[in-house]
């Protein structure tokens, strides 16, 4: 078998029935599987058959249920090599064919070949609105090294590429986990090429480079859909630019995948069971503020609610609701987007943040008037949310008769799994948690698994305060922040106490949980 035209591959005898799979003792040389002829990207998703590994009993071939068996014919005598065949479901044949195709060449080793001859007419053709980059063709370095980055940021987790030009050099930096670390370094004179790349594929104008510019690049990547935002910035150096990954497959997270449970859990879902009212989640930047938003709007998403967003930007689609993006280009802010959609006849209203008096303003009217609100602040606390809207001007007992609960989030590294051990806290870490001195607590040494970091992943932090009685009045009445607070944790933990019931149960470190945590944790009982 040969490979053909767009990736086919071509047997040479025809009308021959597939062999028996049966497993094959390998030589004593059995050559590795690096070394192995690869079998195309889009011959393995279209006939459903992929190199999957090799073990002791020689190749591993994994084909999907119901693919054609005959197809191994064309594969055993492409490899020419004897296989064992593998059948496995489609679930499982896709998450094969994305570890093994993420990326086809290292970024590196591409960014070697990036030279002067590719200048920017090799940046002229436009890409379709989802190309999926494991089939793309296209041998120019820029395209391939742009391609190898994102393809392998996506397999690490990573969140955000940071794309930096110096006068010494181009640097590559992926955010995983909420860390940055550097991952590729360039010559200076390719920020240029790269650059136009970048925002010839999310259709920006390649001739602006005094202003910064905003786009979106749609992508498909081993049969997964991923929306990329870009951002560019000019600098001293050249444009800065940073794209953040979107994983559309993530859209459908739940309220228990992504950390709430226990008491605000508890709290946020008696929350949504109200027919009006306005539910707040606060933090700071990039502690999935959104995430939990778009978890609480599937649970809501019954089919029997008219549910409808305004976002800056719609960072998922989310099929049965509708979802409106910011422009203040032409006037569409927050609060003139939250007047419109009032009309359009609401039960469920998501405000992607509230920014000033006047979307304060409409979205406690809104409640009042028998809509459920959703939306996020800036805030440090689920009491400052409250603090904050009294600084927009909102009157006490409108925040009072309106508000139905506020979470409070951070997030912070998981340990990993496969290399955490148990070992005593020591006095000073004991003494920064408020723990005994010798109890058990957790540490990961880091392994391959983890790429020697000891994390994998991040877990949320939660606090959440149920608007009661008591809280009413104290709000109505302008009560001082740490009498709410006092209250409101009485029977919960806040960040903190969250944060430390992790460390004992082994889900993160005490570093992380300190990082989160606030001096005034001392004075609020932790539930």
């Amino acid at each position: 078998m040969t490979p053909g035209r767009d990736g086919e591959l071509i047997g040479d005898e025809e009308g021959q029935q597939p062999a028996t799979p049966v497993p094959v003792d390998p030589p004593a040389d059995a050559i590795p599987l690096t070394d192995v002829l690869e079998i195309p990207y889009a011959f393995a998703r279209t006939h459903g058959v992929i190199l999957s590994g090799m073990e002791k009993d020689g190749l591993h071939v994994a084909l999907r249920e119901g693919a054609d068996p005959e197809i191994l014919l064309e594969v055993r005598r492409y490899l020419d090599q004897p296989f064992a065949i593998d059948f496995v479901d489609e679930a499982e044949f896709n998450r094969l064919l994305h570890a093994r195709y993420a990326v086809g060449e290292g970024a590196e080793g591409l960014a070697g070949s990036l030279g002067d001859a590719d200048g920017l007419d090799a940046l002229a053709s436009g890409l379709p609105s989802a190309e999926d980059l494991l089939e793309s063709s296209d041998d120019a370095p820029v395209i391939r090294l742009i391609n190898g980055i994102i393809a392998e940021a996506v397999r690490q987790g990573v969140s955000d590429i940071h794309i930096e030009p110096y006068e010494q050099a181009l640097v590559v930096r992926l955010r995983q986990d909420g860390v940055l670390k550097e991952h590729l370094r360039m010559p200076a004179h390719a920020a240029p090429v790269v650059v136009s790349r970048i925002k010839v594929m999310s259709r920006l104008d390649i001739a602006e480079r005094r202003v910064p510019q905003d786009g979106r690049i749609a992508l498909k990547l081993g049969g997964r859909q991923l929306d990329v935002r870009v951002s560019t910035l000019p600098s001293r150096g050249g444009e800065r630019v940073v794209m953040r990954i979107l994983d559309k497959d993530q859209a459908g997270l739940s309220l228990d995948l992504i950390g709430v449970h226990g008491a605000a859990e508890t709290v946020l879902r008696e929350a949504l069971a109200e027919p009006n009212g306005i539910i707040l989640v606060t933090g700071p930047t990039g502690s999935g503020k959104t995430t939990t938003l778009y978890a609480c709007l599937q649970l809501l998403n019954d089919g029997q609610r008219n549910i409808l967003t305004v976002e800056d930007p719609v960072e998922y689609s989310i099929d049965g609701i509708g979802q409106t993006q910011v422009d203040s280009k032409v006037g569409m802010s927050f609060a003139a987007g939250l007047r419109a959609i009032l009309r359009q006849d609401p039960d469920v209203v998501m405000v992607g943040e509230i920014r000033d008096r006047e979307t304060a303003d409409i979205a406690v009217q809104s409640s009042l008037t028998g809509h459920l609100v959703l939306s996020t602040v800036h805030t440090n606390d689920a009491i400052g949310a409250i603090t904050r809207l009294r600084d927009m001007k909102i009157e006490p007992f409108l925040i009072a008769s309106s508000l139905r609960a506020v979470i409070a989030q951070r997030l912070v590294r998981r340990l990993c799994e496969h290399c955490r051990t148990p070992v005593p806290a020591d006095k000073g870490v004991a003494a920064l948690l408020g723990f005994d001195e010798g109890e058990t607590i957790y540490k990961a040494p880091g392994c391959n698994q983890c790429g020697r970091t000891g994390y994998q992943g991040r877990i949320g932090v939660f606090e959440a305060v149920k608007i009661d009685g008591t809280l009413r009045r104290l709000i109505a009445e302008g009560g001082d922040e740490a009498v709410i607070a006092r209250h409101a944790f009485l029977s919960a933990p806040n960040l903190g106490g969250a944060a430390r019931a992790l460390v004992r149960a082994g889900e993160t470190s005490p570093e992380e949980a300190i990082r989160i945590s606030r001096r005034e944790d001392d004075e609020v009982d932790d539930g």
